[in-house]
């Protein structure tokens, strides 16, 4: 026979499932935090794929051309340390700057 709970206990059990937030909201990101690949299911019931950094246990959005921006910039100065990321537009005007910290 399975556990019965009230709707009560069940509420103060749930745990909403993680969402991955995007790496704007981050101050400072450190060139040497681990990049992962990861994958979810879209409203649609498509998979998608993402690269995603972990930090303090949530998960952050690399967004492709981060990653290109990163890479004209460590070519430049192969010293760089941290960044942090801009973000101007919305939907497929969006666009991405990576600046410089250290």
């Amino acid at each position: 026979m399975s556990e019965q709970k009230t709707l009560k206990q069940e509420a103060q059990d749930y745990e909403s499932p993680t969402k991955t937030r995007n790496i704007i909201e981050l101050d400072k990101v450190s060139v040497d935090v681990v990049i992962e690949n990861d994958n979810f299911t879209n409203k649609e019931g498509e998979e998608v794929k993402q690269k995603v950094i972990v930090v303090d246990g949530e998960k952050y959005r690399v967004p492709i051309s981060v990653l290109n921006n990163l890479k004209v910039l460590l070519e430049d100065n192969q010293n760089l340390k941290n960044f942090k990321v801009r973000k101007t537009g919305e939907g497929m005007d969006t666009r991405y700057t990576v600046i410089p910290l250290e």
